[in-house]
């Protein structure tokens, strides 16, 4: 089995920064595409980063210019960094991995959440 376990949530002020992490464990033999997704209250979840296992990133419009994902492949983690926190920013943030396993076909896992609070 993978495991993903976020870390990082907190309550934060408006124009604050944050840094979520999320780390695998388990049975890997590969990690492909790693990502981060968001889901507040009453919303769909919708994606908000995603980087390959060689690096090229992807962003949500909303994001673009305040949040920076990146990843440390001999640790199995990608991170989050945001910065300019907007109120809009509040969510359960999910960290998603695409992970091969030896023997095994490619399967999506997703970690259990962390809750991002933006409020002054």
């Amino acid at each position: 089995q993978v495991q993903l376990v976020e870390s990082g949530g907190d309550l934060v002020q408006p124009g604050g920064s944050l840094r979520l992490s999320c780390a695998a464990s388990g049975s890997i033999f590969r990690i492909w595409a790693m990502g981060w997704y968001r889901q507040a209250p009453g919303k769909q979840r919708e994606l908000v980063a995603t980087i390959t296992a060689g690096g090229s990133t992807n962003y949500a419009d909303s994001v673009k210019g305040r949040f920076t994902i990146s990843r440390d492949n001999a640790k199995n983690t990608v991170y989050l960094q945001m910065n300019n926190l907007k109120s809009e920013d509040t969510a359960v943030y999910y960290c998603n991995a695409d992970v091969e396993r030896l023997f095994r076909a490619r399967n999506d896992y997703w970690g259990q959440g962390t809750q991002v609070t933006v409020s002054s």
